[in-house]
């Protein structure tokens, strides 16, 4: 085989002996000092080699320039004196030399490893041990039919009666869909293009340290910037599933929220930015600080409109608590306002329990006592318990001419009737606010509320592990939490995807909450924790929201799978055992799913350098060498008798493209 670049630079710099070190290593800190000096002996050494003249010099009107930047970027990569794994990969062709920037096209898949998938909840043992979250970096120039739709297998619709095979897709099915979330998203738009209204996601953290608490089994192992492109990939086609009023939501720790923030900005744009909302996930008690400084005890979440002109807020609340200021009330509400009587409620308590006044039932019950009953009696009185507030000069003409009126006659009670909007009602030259206007449904019961901010404090987390009858420790989210966002962002009947569904809450809340919705997740455990969840949804299950949205059950959906192709042989690579990887080594070299541009020939070659890898480098490198546009099977190979599809699949793949 010939020698690539980076075998080429290091054999040429090793001819020179200040270069070397006693045991024949390269120093690299040398020759990178004599790059930034531009120095004439290392220059000459370098344009001894026609290759390298060729990628760091530029001629440049008869004169050459050397490229000292490259040249620097060059001898800094991964791919340039690499460890094992990246040797290993390099000598069988799987890297792009002299990319050292991932071009804006690249495709990074993700691959759970077998250790990772795991009920959520792990013990010690299981946290010890380091786990793996393979990602690839797929090149946009190697990517033809990665992307096309894909054939849809074990489909099955689950209702409150049972279970339904054999089925055609219909336009009100929901939908959970088992594959890689990257390639699912890809096989939606033929269908679903500009029809979602709102998109929740909780993706893979990036953590530059691994948290403790991160017990889900998405356990992350990413770069940043492989993260970042992760990331990038599905954004861009969750955009153009968005609905032009649609908007997309983002949950975020610490870790990659900067980054995210301006990866989010230059997809949707500045000016669809909505909010960056701050969760309180966690209470500082009970355990260390990870980092010096302030407990984190938050994460974010990211909100961002596909056009914000057309994106439309539906207000949530908050409860607040009893308004001290709404302490008076009128007596008579159903007279005409002119005859209106005000007393102040401490004064009505006091006379209806039989007190002197106000001062008297204080001092026989106490002042919390009577506080209670103060807030009691507002809440049943909501209509006419009220507040004054202050008429500012902008209130409109009439309004303000009628304040100064008030003002003049402080004995009489004004009224404004308005075309399309609220009576305002004046006393003494303020308005007359009734407490009935703060009151507004939350969880389920009328309270006093206010609008809901951008720090939220009211979402618990603390209790969920066993929301929605499935065990999960960490990377769960409240229902509660979800609830609003979707009910912010979208109304009933509308269409919700979680691409990132892991326990399945998104769907669980869209179902409790009259919303359709699309479920995407590739880990294993789809079946027994999402699958299972959504079905305890359509039993009736009283947990999470239910009880404040008087969820009693009903409803359906549809599960189906992406028929895998070469996907096979990840999972056989991933459960190998160290036994058997040279069995599963052999297969793979011999398996026609592998990558068309590397040959048998190479492969025998590399094999010194694969008995040096360690195992999980070994699955890795093995993983690194199945053709990922043979993951799944196309669906316009559907026809082909090599995939045996089967007729079921056939009819509820067609159903669904719509070409039946």
């Amino acid at each position: 085989m010939d020698k690539n670049i980076f075998e080429i630079v290091e054999d040429v710099l090793k001819t020179r002996e200040k270069y070397v070190s006693e045991d024949n290593k390269l120093l690299k800190a040398i020759v990178y000092s004599d790059v930034m000096t531009m120095n004439n002996e290392l220059l000459t050494l370098l344009l001894s080699n026609e290759q390298i003249k060729e990628r760091f010099f530029e001629n440049v009107n008869g004169t050459l320039v050397f490229d000292k930047q490259k040249f620097a970027w060059f001898i800094e990569s991964k791919e340039f004196l690499p460890d094992s794994y990246t040797r290993y990969t390099n000598k069988i062709g799987l890297t792009h030399n002299g990319d050292f920037i991932s071009k804006s096209n690249d495709v990074v898949l993700d691959f759970p490893y077998k250790d990772c998938v795991l009920e959520g909840g792990q013990d010690k043992d299981d946290q010890k041990r380091k786990e793996i979250f393979y990602n690839e970096t797929i090149a946009s120039d190697e990517i033809t039919k990665m992307l096309a739709p894909k054939v849809f297998t074990n489909a099955k619709r689950y209702t409150k009666d049972g279970i339904e095979e054999n089925i055609a897709f219909d336009e009100n099915d929901n939908l959970i869909v088992k594959g890689n979330n990257l390639i699912v998203l890809s096989s939606l738009l033929k269908k679903y293009e500009g029809q979602v209204k709102c998109i929740y996601i909780d993706p893979p953290y990036y953590f530059s340290v691994k948290k403790d608490e991160d017990t889900f089994a998405y356990n992350s192992n990413f770069k940043l910037s492989s993260w970042l492109v992760f990331m990038k990939n599905r954004l861009e086609i969750a955009k153009r599933l968005l609905s032009d009023d649609g908007a997309l939501f983002v949950q975020i720790s610490d870790d990659g929220v900067g980054e995210l923030h301006c990866l989010l900005k230059d997809i949707f744009g500045v000016e669809n930015f909505i909010n960056k909302i701050t969760v309180k996930t966690k209470s500082p008690s009970g355990f260390a600080s990870v980092n010096p400084g302030v407990f984190e005890t938050a994460e974010y979440i990211l909100a961002f409109a596909k056009n914000k002109r057309n994106w439309k807020y539906n207000i949530q609340y908050v409860e607040s608590g009893y308004d001290t200021n709404y302490k008076s009330v009128v007596v008579n509400k159903n007279d005409p306002a002119e005859k209106w009587i005000i007393r102040n409620i401490v004064d009505v308590l006091a006379e209806e329990r039989g007190y002197d006044n106000a001062k008297s039932i204080r001092d026989a019950l106490g002042k919390v006592v009577v506080n209670e009953l103060i807030s009691e009696y507002a809440l049943n009185n909501a209509d006419s318990v009220f507040r004054y507030t202050a008429i500012g000069n902008n209130a409109g003409q009439i309004v303000v001419d009628i304040r100064n009126k008030s003002r003049e006659e402080p004995e009489k009670i004004f009224t404004v009737k308005r075309d399309g909007q609220y009576t305002v009602y004046i006393h003494k030259g303020q308005e007359i606010a009734f407490y009935s206007k703060k009151l507004h449904e939350v969880d389920g019961k009328i309270v006093p509320s206010m609008q809901v901010s951008n720090i939220w404090i009211d979402t618990p987390y603390e209790g969920i592990a066993n929301e929605g009858g499935v065990t999960l420790k960490g990377g769960k989210k409240p229902e509660k939490l979800i609830r609003r966002i979707i009910e912010m962002a979208s109304n009933r009947g509308d269409l919700i995807l979680d691409y990132h569904l892991g326990s399945g809450t998104t769907c669980a809340v869209a179902h409790k909450t009259g919303r359709r919705y699309i479920g995407i997740e590739q880990m294993d455990y789809i079946q027994d924790m999402t699958v299972e969840r959504m079905k305890k949804v359509i039993e009736g299950e009283q947990g999470g929201i239910s009880k404040s949205v008087n969820w009693n059950g009903g409803g359906y959906f549809v599960y189906c799978e992406l028929l895998e192709n070469a996907n096979t042989l990840i999972y056989i690579i991933k459960s190998t055992t160290e036994d058997s990887i040279l069995e599963v080594k052999n297969a793979i070299f011999s398996d026609e799913r592998i990558v068309p541009y590397i040959t048998r020939e190479e492969l025998n070659k590399a094999d010194a350098e694969f008995e040096n890898l360690s195992f999980e480098e070994k699955k890795k490198s093995l993983i690194s060498l199945v053709d990922k546009n043979k993951l799944y099977v196309n669906y316009s190979d559907m026809d082909d008798q090599t995939f045996n599809v089967t007729e079921e699949d056939k009819r509820f793949t067609k159903s669904f493209y719509e070409e039946v």
